[in-house]
C-alpha cells in the first residue's frame, strides 16, 4: 500500500513534469502550482527545510508569472 504523501510527492513530480510539456503558459503554470503545493505538502512530510523553501519559492515564481501573463494586455 503506497503511503498517502508519497503519493502526493509522486502527483506533484508527474503535474510539473506535464506542465514542461506544455506549450501554453497559462496552463503551464497552473500544473506547476498544483505540482509545487504536492511537493510542498511532500516536503513537509517528509521535514526536509531546504526542500520546503525550495518549493515555497518554487511555487510563489509560479503564482507570480501566472498572475503577470494574466494581466498582461
Amino acid at each position: 500500500m503506497i503511503d498517502i504523501f508519497k503519493f502526493i510527492g509522486v502527483l506533484g513530480i508527474i503535474l510539473i513534469t506535464a506542465g514542461i510539456v506544455l506549450k501554453k503558459r497559462k496552463k503551464q503554470d497552473i500544473f506547476f502550482i498544483a505540482g509545487g503545493i504536492c511537493l510542498e505538502i511532500y516536503s513537509i512530510y517528509i521535514n526536509d527545510m531546504i526542500f520546503i523553501i525550495l518549493q515555497i519559492i518554487f511555487t510563489l515564481a509560479a503564482v507570480y508569472d501566472f498572475i503577470r501573463n494574466t494581466t498582461k494586455k
